[in-house]
């Protein structure tokens, strides 16, 4: 099984967004996934309750000891994708989701404050050894200049960006309002259009493969 870590020591970044789509669109490939509920708020949990147990499914974890062990559990039932969402503030467990992912993901707003703050999370995720990308989000569509500053800032603390920009639109705050994810609300929309791309940059990146891919490597 492999394991997204959603990372980010600023509240309001983006960090429960940003876990239920990429568990989703893993789940629309064929992926059994899950998404890992740290966060004592329970967004996440809440968001699970309103799809009335459509899947993805969502596990609640609010301690970092039993991380390890929940993602073994699941592992053991199945699951081929886990996407752990954290909660901000919390050293200790975006610290143990650092340990046991494959994969870190930083989502940040491209702007001032919310940059100097993920300085702090650079550092676990540096820590940690993990490769770990900042995932830019909520920002302006077209700011070719804003992101590429950003993009300056980002790499001096030592973390590389992710290609894939979820930028500001209404369709994730309608679809997550209605337990739903972008992709489901506007399946043609452009919002789609970019959890789509990102998902496919994550599956490649964590090696993450469809069930479709897996017979065909199978059968080879």
């Amino acid at each position: 099984m492999q394991t997204v870590a959603i990372v980010s020591q600023k509240g309001g970044a983006g960090k429960t967004t940003l876990a239920l789509h990429l568990a989703t669109a893993a789940h629309a490939a064929g992926i059994v996934s899950l998404i890992l509920d740290a966060d004592p708020q329970a967004t996440a949990s809440r968001w699970s309750q309103w799809r009335d147990g459509a899947e993805p499914d969502v596990i609640d974890c609010a301690s970092p000891p039993l991380l390890a062990k929940k993602l073994d559990q699941a592992a053991e039932l199945g699951a081929e994708l886990a996407v752990i969402d954290t909660p901000p503030h919390a050293d200790s467990m975006s610290a143990a989701a650092c340990r046991v992912a494959d994969l870190i993901l930083v989502p940040c707003r491209p702007r001032a404050f919310d940059l100097d703050a993920i300085q702090t999370t650079a550092d676990l995720v540096k820590a940690s050894g993990k490769p770990g990308f900042v995932v830019f989000m909520a920002g302006p569509q077209r700011a070719i200049h804003l992101y590429k500053e950003a993009a300056e800032i980002v790499a001096g603390f030592g973390l590389a960006i992710a290609p894939v920009v979820l930028s500001e639109r209404a369709a994730y705050h309608h679809a997550t309002g209605a337990g739903k994810t972008a992709q489901e609300l506007e399946p043609g929309g452009r919002a789609a259009e970019e959890v789509a791309a990102l998902w496919a940059w994550v599956r490649q990146r964590g090696n993450v493969l469809t069930r479709k891919h897996v017979s065909k490597e199978a059968a080879a």
